[in-house]
């Protein structure tokens, strides 16, 4: 999961990706590797009790959010959401769902199912520049 997020990581500069999975799926792995692939060096923890957790980095700055815990949908709003979908930033959504209707459609979509021992991960393209992303997407089976 790891190396699929290095690889997802370069492919990525800005926008929205939502990452959908049960418990234990592997999201925060994933955002792990995306992280690597931006320059951060240091932990990533799921940002489950303070929903975001900001990456300001060389290549521009990360939002990591995980909407698990939160309440309603319209906590979103008293948080500033807007601030952080400014078009500039990568934000990397775990638990979209739960933020249904404050959130906007996502450039690429990633669910990740557990198989046996592994994972399978689907990448879906909803927008132009998710489009983009994966065509610039590089990875070795």
């Amino acid at each position: 999961m790891v190396a699929l997020g290095e690889a997802l990581g370069t492919a990525l500069e800005s926008g929205v990706v939502f990452l959908q999975g049960t418990l234990g799926a592997g999201k925060t792995t994933l955002c792990r590797g995306i992280l690597r692939a931006k320059g951060h060096t240091g932990a990533v923890k799921s940002p489950t009790f303070t929903l975001v957790e900001p990456y300001q980095l060389a290549a521009g700055t990360v939002y990591h959010f995980d909407l698990y815990r939160l309440g309603s949908a319209d906590e979103l709003e008293y948080m500033g959401i807007r601030d952080y979908l400014d078009g500039r930033s990568l934000c990397l959504v775990e638990w979209p769902e739960r933020g249904r209707g404050f959130l906007p459609e996502p450039d690429l979509h990633v669910t990740i199912d557990i198989h046996r021992q592994g994972r399978i991960l689907q990448l879906a393209a909803l927008t132009a520049a998710g489009e983009h992303i994966l065509n610039r997407l590089d990875v070795k089976e």
